[in-house]
């Protein structure tokens, strides 16, 4: 579990004060770490549930020493991160009753992230009931892609009755790393062609021409596109159901494979960590080696066919934990694309970017930008943006 506390200044700017991660919860390994400009503390825990983690997250938040709360009553509004919003939502909202049912129905499209996103919005509700919860979707960035990208090649009844189509994901981390880039590189965010690539253990590309989202790599669910940690990415379906059939597997054992044994782990056979796979394929690990080819190849692909879709890329990005450390998956990824006017300096690419930096070479007619990943303070200002009333259009849809 992942927190921040930001601060509101005067000019609409928002200052994060402290941030922490809960990790292994519910385990005996349950730690957490906090955060300021001036400490780092950790703290042992024993197998917190969700409502301890948050009660544990809070104490940091208003300890006397390193707290930067006296009360948890300054808290104005509460940003969650929620996965997938299905067609049921269309931006941020205020959360109520009729949102969490409308969220329960979305369950099943990202059982992984969506049960786990509703526990925190719950225990948060019952901590501070009296301070409003927005929910944040990932998915709500992603609803301007056109409908010639975003409805799959079936029977048209399953896109229109049953909601069968592609809705993205990462849509928050897109969205603050195209606002950033454009600040950082003094540009015109509805004049500008961007490719995100959001590379960590999971893994999207996004086009994002004039300021929305036109496609993504990600569909339905979380497991398509590029390939990930755990997960396979692009497949055929006869291939799959080939798989299902002479193996025997229910759906069930289905998913374990596509979601949790796939991927980086099951190409290289070792490991889902980039950094283990980069750290063996250097040592002559051939199947750390492939994992590597197959990940950089991947992404050169969707990066040349999204420059296609936008007639032309003026930015591409790279953020996420992946995105941001590995100077060898990057340089990978955009190698040979010069005729795209994408070419990077080997100085400028470093192993590790503390800020956002740019690592094209001078000149290049596309830029080439690491942004630091930042979806706290998206969530953090969507919040306050609807708390304040700043937005009026309806965010859901009640279907």
């Amino acid at each position: 579990m992942k927190y921040s506390l930001f601060s509101s200044e005067e000019n609409g700017n928002l200052n994060m004060l402290a941030r922490g991660l809960v990790s292994d919860l519910e385990t005996e390994n349950a730690e957490i770490r906090y955060e300021t400009e001036s400490c780092v503390i950790t703290i042992k825990l024993d197998k917190p549930d969700y409502r301890e983690a948050l009660e544990a997250a809070i104490a940091t938040l208003t300890h006397p020493e390193y707290g930067k709360l006296s009360d948890i009553s300054e808290i104005d509004a509460v940003g969650h991160r929620t996965v997938h919003g299905g067609d049921k939502f269309i931006g941020s909202v205020l959360i109520d009753e009729v949102v969490i049912a409308k969220m329960e129905q979305c369950i099943d499209l990202a059982p992984i992230h969506n049960p786990a996103n509703l526990e925190g919005i719950c225990q948060a509700m019952f901590l501070l009931p009296a301070t409003p919860q927005v929910a944040v979707f990932d998915t709500a960035f992603h609803q301007s892609i056109p409908i010639r990208a975003r409805v799959y090649a079936l029977p048209y009844e399953y896109y229109e009755r049953h909601g069968i189509r592609k809705y993205g994901f990462h849509g928050t981390s897109c969205q603050y790393a195209s606002q950033q880039v454009c600040q950082l590189l003094k540009c015109s965010l509805e004049q500008s062609r961007i490719v995100i690539c959001h590379l960590g253990n999971g893994v999207s590309v996004t086009a994002v021409d004039c300021g929305r989202s036109v496609d993504t790599s990600l569909g339905y669910t979380s497991v398509g596109g590029v390939m990930m940690g755990t997960r396979c990415g692009d497949l055929d379906p006869g291939a799959l159901l080939a798989i299902m059939k002479e193996q025997d597997l229910n759906v069930k054992e289905t998913d374990l494979i596509l979601h949790r044994q796939s991927g980086l782990l099951g190409v290289s056979g070792v490991s889902n960590d980039m950094q283990t796979i980069c750290k063996l394929a250097e040592e002559g690990h051939q199947r750390c080696q492939l994992a590597i080819e197959m990940f950089t190849y991947q992404l050169k692909k969707y990066i040349g066919a999204y420059a296609a879709v936008m007639s032309g890329i003026d930015i591409l990005v790279f953020t996420g934990g992946i995105g941001e450390n590995s100077s060898l998956i990057r340089s990978m990824a955009a190698a040979n694309l010069g005729f795209l006017g994408i070419v990077i300096d080997p100085e400028r690419n470093q192993e590790k970017m503390s800020r956002d930096t740019v690592i094209s070479v001078d000149g290049a007619a596309a830029t080439v930008v690491v942004i630091k990943a930042n979806e706290e303070k998206m969530i953090a200002q969507e919040a306050l943006t609807i708390v304040k009333g700043l937005k009026t259009e309806q965010a859901v849809l009640l279907k």
